[in-house]
């Protein structure tokens, strides 16, 4: 994948884990509340979007499906770990390529936590054999089950700029099956044409209320408008004196609540890595149990300063 140390920008940053280029003391995490587990369930998408951070497509395998037993050992594991999990998270790719997404979130759903799902809600959502499951998990375990749909933006033209052209009329349709068979959504905006919030969220808002989605644009845990995450633009460091000059504590960011776990090609064994943004980054890979990942992660990448200290993104619920 993109290798940050070749690009013009950055020169000389986010090399040395524990110091910044200037040698200051990079700022760390620790896992203080692990609150969400995500399960990354393969890089195979039905469709390639333009900017798509983790660059899933038809063809990229690079993280291949995990499977239903793999879920189980790690939900048994952060029980046994005492883990206080509230929240487990599904994303891909497309999670509904992966023939068991279904029986995975019905485990997880068993065991009593909330269950969110990322999808674009197009054809592998919409096969017969899919929504049968997704009808039987509502009616069992109502809104502990969220689909959170990655609608770009709220004009068509847009959204169908990054996704291909139909994309958005695909996923609304996919939506209005959701909508009436009672599950609860949210939506997944991005701000990568650099509108003002107000005005997207309005028009979201707009949007919601032509088709009657139930969703508010305006709370940002059901609307959330993702910083795009350009590898090319200058981002400082994160160092440990930031936390005190930003207001902000090591508890607010993504890694202090949460961990991923994912299947390289060709591997063994499923691993877990620091956050949803970084799995092809084999620094922010932790170990192949939940108790190896338990440790601090140091903020060593320009998505740790962007998206997540200063841009102030969580993809938890």
């Amino acid at each position: 994948m993109k290798d940050i140390a070749q690009r013009p920008a950055n020169v000389g940053k986010f090399e040395d884990p524990f110091l910044t280029a200037d040698g200051s003391a990079r700022a760390s995490v620790p896992l203080s509340r692990p609150e969400t587990l995500w399960f990354n369930t393969g890089t195979l998408c039905n469709i390639a979007c333009t900017h798509c951070y983790i660059e899933s497509s038809p063809t990229n395998d690079a993280l291949v499906y995990l499977t239903l037993d793999e879920v189980r050992g790690y939900l048994d594991e952060a029980e046994v770990l005492g883990w206080p999990l509230s929240e487990i998270g599904f994303t891909g790719g497309e999670p509904f390529m992966n023939p068991e997404m279904v029986a995975m979130a019905r485990l997880a759903l068993e065991r009593g936590y909330r269950v969110l799902i990322l999808t674009n809600a197009m054809q592998p959502m919409m096969r017969p054999r899919v929504r049968e499951g997704l009808r039987d998990l509502v009616a069992e375990f109502g809104d502990r089950l969220v689909l959170r749909i990655s609608l770009d933006h709220f004009d068509e033209e847009r959204h169908d700029e990054e996704r291909g052209a139909g994309s958005f009329a695909r996923t609304i349709k996919g939506m209005e099956w959701l909508r009436d068979t009672g599950i609860r959504m949210a939506v997944a905006g991005r701000s990568l044409w650099g509108d003002d919030m107000a005005e997207q969220r309005t028009g979201f808002a707009r949007l919601y209320a032509r088709h009657g989605f139930e969703i508010d644009a305006d709370n940002p845990g059901e609307t959330v408008i993702f910083p795009e995450m350009d590898l090319g633009a200058e981002v400082p460091e994160i160092t440990t004196a930031c936390w005190g000059i930003l207001h902000k504590a090591p508890e607010s960011v993504m890694c202090a609540s949460s961990r991923m776990v994912i299947r390289r090609k060709g591997a063994e064994r499923a691993a877990v890595v620091a956050c949803t943004l970084l799995p092809y980054s084999p620094e922010f890979e932790l170990g192949e149990t939940l108790a190896e990942a338990a440790r601090p992660v140091q903020l060593n990448h320009p998505h740790c300063a962007k998206f997540c200290v200063l841009g102030g993104a969580s993809c938890s619920a």
